[in-house]
């Protein structure tokens, strides 16, 4: 019986003239949860990408099972028995479970599509993981959670001994991770191995068992067991140097009330809500996924014109249809889901960093491209982006980096109101300080800043006020100093303290 049942032994990579992979040694033991760990754009994915298929190595050999194989497109990691689910759900929200999980597998009598037989074998499969749910259920009635537990549930249909998962918890609350946990733990005592990319250390620490960290294209260190290390020690290996975990919360003083709401309610959504942000303020939303905050602040940002209740910028009721309405008040949203909400997939690095600010940067008829270049270019510096060039395809940054990209558009129409939906969501642990210290100072500068997180710690560790709702309802207000993580879990799932 090999040890290993993946061995990568000196993988390169080089996109045009930017070499990402420099000779990379990974290594995965059969029934063990790896962590593959490094900031963003160090080559994590792109070697997962290698392993499952999706692009080609330069130079490298992969064995699986001790065996040299060449893996060339995902069906030839699918014969391997190698599934990839990636940081963006792939699952088509207008299909039923069943439908998601054979999609392109049908199942079939003769010609005729077996439904039948598909609903048996997906109700058999979600048994076995101890997950009970109706396969004929629409994708769009569930859950993050759940959505990311079917597609491992597709993995499995496939017959997966490897599961790659790329940040699978970043938009996940507490109670909903626990859940995916559950599942992983349950798979590997039936011998599944998974890789675990993932900026959460704390979760790193929990579920894995083995950790490689990666830095600039190389590994830093290799297959060593997460027993033997604590989270200050697995970040200084991530971004070499020793890395401080202090609050970044610093007191300032608030002045005069920017935002209310009052009675703000959508049918759909929440129902009366009354909250405040102030000059110099950073306030915190949080609770449960689907609690309605993110429809809360699109709402505030013009998104849901269909509300009742009242909208007060600057101390005057303002009726907020959309959302050029809102950018004129000095309103910016950085939106929750980057995939379908943030980028732009066709424009450049350049282009979707200063879309926003278009109508700032005209000459006599055309974009000057001598401001939008030294306005990015400042971004770029201010956010650490890791590119090759602001000219190419914003789909050729990490997950993390177009993150960033997307905060560097939010910041650039300069706002006096600024809502942050989940900004450090897929960051490494060294960008969440620097993005931590950007919105610290802005709040110094005189910027409302609202974030929304699944998060209790990261918004204990900035704001100086806490909003928890449950089921589209505010239910507590904390200050700074009265918040912890556990009084806010039990209001955000329906206790009372």
């Amino acid at each position: 019986m090999p040890k290993y049942i993946v061995e990568m032994k000196s993988i390169e990579k080089a996109f045009g003239g930017n070499k990402v992979l420099h000779g990379v040694d990974f290594c995965l033991q059969k029934g063990s949860v790896h962590a593959l760990l490094g900031e963003n754009g160090t080559g994590k994915t792109t070697l997962m990408n290698i392993l499952g298929g999706v692009i080609p190595c330069d130079k490298g050999e992969i064995y699986i099972n001790n065996v040299r194989t060449k893996i060339n497109s995902p069906s030839d990691a699918e014969n391997y028995n190698i599934a990839f689910i990636h940081q963006e759900i792939m699952l088509i929200n207008d299909l039923c479970i069943y439908e998601n999980l054979f999609l392109g597998n049908e199942l079939k009598k003769g010609s005729i599509i077996n439904k039948k037989a598909m609903i048996h074998k997906s109700r058999n499969i979600l048994n076995n993981m101890g997950i009970e749910l109706d396969p004929s259920a629409l994708t769009s009635t569930l859950t993050a959670s759940y959505k990311q537990i079917i597609e491992i549930a597709s993995a499995l249909l496939k017959n997966a001994k490897v599961i790659i998962m790329d940040e699978p918890t970043a938009s996940l609350n507490h109670t909903e991770i626990e859940r995916i946990f559950m599942i992983m733990e349950t798979l590997r005592t039936k011998g599944v191995s998974f890789i675990f990319i993932s900026h959460k250390l704390n979760e790193v620490l929990k579920i894995c068992d083995h950790f490689t960290v990666m830095r600039d294209g190389s590994i830093v260190i290799s297959d060593r067991l997460t027993a033997e290390i604590d989270e200050h020690k697995l970040a200084g290996y991530m971004v070499g140097t020793e890395v401080s975990f202090n609050s970044a919360y610093s007191p300032r003083t608030i002045g005069k009330v920017i935002l209310e709401t009052k009675n703000l309610s959508h049918k759909k959504y929440f129902e009366n809500i009354n909250l405040t942000l102030s000059q110099n303020e950073i306030i915190g939303i949080t609770g449960l996924l689907g609690d309605g905050r993110s429809e809360l602040f699109a709402t505030i940002y013009g998104c849901n014109p269909e509300y009742t209740g009242e909208i007060i910028v600057n101390g005057k009721k303002e009726n907020l249809s959309s959302t050029s309405m809102a950018k004129k008040l000095g309103i910016s949203y950085l939106p929750n889901n980057r995939k379908e909400k943030g980028i732009i997939k066709d424009l450049s690095i350049s282009q979707n960093m200063s879309i926003a600010i278009l109508d700032k940067l005209k000459g006599l008829f055309l974009i000057n491209k001598r401001n939008e270049f030294s306005s990015n270019k400042n971004f770029v510096k201010k956010l650490n982006i890791k590119l090759h060039s602001l000219n190419n395809s914003i789909l050729n940054l990490s997950g993390g980096n177009q993150q960033k990209v997307i905060l560097a558009k939010t910041l650039s129409s300069k706002p006096s109101i600024l809502i942050l939906d989940n900004p450090t969501q897929g960051v490494d642990i060294y960008a969440k300080f620097e993005i931590y210290n950007i919105i610290t100072k802005l709040a110094e500068s005189g910027v409302g800043v609202v974030i929304l997180s699944n998060e209790p710690q990261e918004i204990i560790n900035l704001c100086d006020r806490i909003y928890v709702m449950y089921q589209g309802e505010i239910k507590k207000e904390f200050n700074h100093n009265e918040a912890s993580q556990k009084k806010i879990m039990i209001i955000a799932t329906g206790g009372t303290l």
